[in-house]
């Protein structure tokens, strides 16, 4: 590349290196000017221009920075259309961006004529962010130079230089334990921010739990919690642990679980608890987790979500770069005095039932769903199991020993509907609770309060499944068989609310068979209810 002051005569096919004002319009820089714009530079009264004229070995700006950029792409990334030299690559979907920093170092050591610039490692960002960006300084250069960062960029893996982990979506527990005279201001700013955190990071916080701050009550919520098919447990504790003996992390331990690591090198953040119950990671928050300013706990639900390893040796790893200063502007704290709205799926306002007026009658004395089954009696742990879920509510039909089951879903976010005519069968029960569904439901999951195997995992695939615009019953199936629970959309309340007797509305189902979306389950928790003591002794031994 030869770069100088050209006499306009000697122009043509050159690059521009300066933006041209003329009177009627801009000629940009890097413009590769033809024999037309010589003749307006003429009209201008321009006699010479800055300039560089290329070699036979040389690449211009934008396709060297489109080259070096493209083989720096990897898993998630794209590239943007060169413009000015610059090359900017972008995140193709939420999630963490991952960096080979020595292949960085070792492109921008080549020459001062090609530089990248990247997020810092371990990035979290949203689909369509800057996640690193190619600048060529001069206006072209060799091929050969080129060629060898293409050969750097080339010595990774499949997964780039350049990549994006996705978030994986996790059904989420937030536990809170509460002591006499706490603030329930205090209870408030935690499920915000951690709903916040949560969502943003494409997860969902279903069940929220309010427990005494004691080693019982808090290892019964972890039994619920996993219960409801929570794949990630948050517990908030009203005093934040000062060992591994404390209240919470003993409860972790009394459920089943173990302590991985505690404290971490990282400010804010440094009194988090990680610990884990079987395959479910439990994370004891740290005070500043009320907080809606980055803090340690950001790094580790981040890199947890996005699937990296997360224990001792990664949590050990985060102190240098681990004092983390957020912007002035950030709230310290989540000051609302109000808990924020379940967020559902954008156009499914899927409102949850559950039909828990029976008398038990084959099973003899009692009610059944006061039974425990893994420590939960049977109707916590469906109500557990839809509140952990994204419906939009949770409506329980009680009839038979309603004080009980009242009683036993205390504390619980839900609405009651009691049927004074329980007896008359679960026709009742059904049009009871449809009567008492929020207005703004578009459709409904009626859950049977029997089938303690159904969790939140199963609810959301039949929320997944609907498409309010189609509006088709969606039901659960495996092996050809049809199972329960069932979604139904708004436009059959009307005809569920006449069925009579004790079958529920599987008249409704059958005379609409051709509006019914099936989606396929693998595993036997569709059908499971208990209605008589051997079905209860055969689900507890399994």
């Amino acid at each position: 590349m030869i770069f100088g002051e050209f006499p306009l005569a000697e122009c043509e096919g050159l690059l521009l290196a300066h933006s041209l004002r003329l009177p009627d319009q801009i000629m940009k820089k890097g413009r590769r000017l033809t024999s037309a714009d010589l003749q307006v530079l003429v009209a201008a009264g321009i006699q010479r221009v800055n300039g560089a004229r290329l070699d036979a070995d040389d690449l211009d700006e934008n396709a060297a920075a489109g080259a070096v950029a493209a083989a720096l792409v990897g898993i998630g990334v794209a590239a943007r259309v060169p413009h000015a030299g610059r090359c900017n690559l972008y995140a193709a979907e939420r999630g963490l961006v991952t960096v080979d920093a020595d292949i960085i170092n070792r492109i921008n050591r080549l020459d001062e004529s090609v530089t990248v610039a990247t997020l810092p490692p371990h990035s979290a960002v949203r689909g369509g962010a800057v996640v690193a960006t190619v600048k060529i300084i001069p206006l072209a250069v060799s091929r050969s130079l080129i060629a060898a960062c293409i050969a750097q960029a080339g010595q990774v893996g499949e997964q780039g230089a350049l990549a994006l982990l996705p978030f994986r979506p996790q059904r989420a527990a937030l536990i809170v334990t509460e002591q006499p005279n706490d603030s329930p201001r205090n209870t408030i700013a935690a499920v915000n921010s951690s709903r916040r955190r949560l969502e943003d990071l494409g997860s969902h916080l279903g069940l929220v739990q309010r427990c005494a701050h004691r080693t019982d009550a808090v290892a019964a919520a972890v039994q619920e919690a996993l219960a409801a098919g929570c794949s990630l447990i948050l517990i908030a504790g009203a005093t934040v642990p000062k060992d591994r003996t404390d209240t919470v992390p003993a409860a972790i331990v009394a459920a089943g679980g173990e302590i991985v690591h505690f404290g971490m090198p990282v400010e804010p953040g440094n009194m988090l608890l990680l610990a884990r119950v079987g395959a479910v990671p439990v994370i004891i928050l740290p005070g500043c987790a009320r907080s809606r300013r980055s803090n340690g706990l950001d790094w580790v639900l981040q890199r947890m979500l996005a699937g990296l390893p997360m224990a001792a040796e990664q949590i050990m790893a985060m102190g240098v770069g681990g004092l983390i200063r957020s912007p002035l502007e950030a709230d310290e704290e989540d000051k609302s005095a109000q808990p924020e709205p379940v967020r559902a799926p954008v156009g499914r306002r899927v409102a949850a039932l559950v039909l828990g007026a029976g008398s038990s009658q084959r099973m003899g004395s009692g009610n059944k769903l006061l039974q425990a089954v893994g420590g939960v009696p049977m109707v916590r742990r469906v109500a557990n199991a839809a509140l952990a879920s994204r419906s939009t509510s949770v409506t329980v039909v009680t009839g038979f020993a309603a004080e009980e089951v009242q009683a036993c879903l205390a504390g619980l976010d839900v609405e009651f509907a009691h049927n004074v005519g329980h007896a008359t069968g679960m026709a009742s029960s059904l049009r009871c609770g449809l009567a008492a569904l929020p207005a703004a439901a578009d459709a409904v999951v009626v859950l049977l309060a029997d089938m303690p195997c159904i969790h939140g995992g199963h609810i959301d695939r039949l929320i997944a499944a609907f498409d309010p615009q189609q509006a088709k019953i969606v039901v659960p199936m495996k092996a050809g068989r049809r199972g329960n629970p069932i979604l139904w959309p708004r436009a059959f309340f009307a005809e569920m609310q006449a069925v009579e007797g004790d079958v529920g509305a599987r008249d409704v189902l059958r005379r609409h068979a051709d509006r019914i979306e099936a989606v396929a389950f693998d595993d036997d928790a569709i059908f499971a209810d208990v209605d008589t003591p051997a079905a209860m002794e055969e689900l507890v031994g399994r």
